[in-house]
């Protein structure tokens, strides 16, 4: 069992196919008894990318779109433990993006991975927790401030023979 911290440009490959997306579905896999986490920003963040691909010219069919975001929902509602975005959160993601080259929202997802490792230190003593990401400026801070970081793109789909 290990402990995953998704942003959502890990998560969004869970709904459209990409790069990283069958290795993902193995940590998602209900066998593998890996715990689930990511910040109440990534619903927003990940819905958002679902709607920008629905309103693009080819994109996602307005029904996909919608099960999609059905899916989206329904998997929050029962996989995630969810990092409520509260006051301390945005503080310390406000001195995240002074010390690191991160956007606003990678310095709330950066801080709500640092909140839920604090979290998982109270109740398990000492967790690993594995920050998912596909953006190589979250991948580092999020190395620098101790926590391994592995983008699901680079990562190899390993079958069960």
């Amino acid at each position: 069992m290990s402990f995953f911290y998704l942003d959502s440009s890990a998560l969004v490959k869970r709904y459209l196919p990409e790069a990283g997306t069958n290795w993902l579905d193995q940590i998602f896999d209900p066998v593998s008894g890996h715990i689930l986490i990511t910040s109440q920003l990534t619903l927003a963040e990940t819905a958002a990318v679902l709607g920008a691909r629905g309103r693009a010219p080819g994109g996602l069919s307005t029904r996909r779109r919608e099960r999609l975001l059905s899916q989206l929902l329904e998997d929050t509602n029962r996989l995630f433990m969810l990092i409520p975005v509260q006051r301390q959160i945005i503080m310390q993601a406000v001195q995240l993006s002074q010390k690191y080259r991160l956007r606003g929202y990678d310095s709330v997802q950066l801080a709500s991975a640092l909140a839920a490792r604090r979290v998982l230190i109270e109740q398990f003593s000492e967790p690993e927790l594995i920050l998912l990401a596909s953006d190589q400026d979250l991948l580092d801070a999020g190395q620098r401030e101790g926590i391994q970081s592995i983008d699901p793109a680079k990562q190899t789909f390993q079958k069960d023979t």
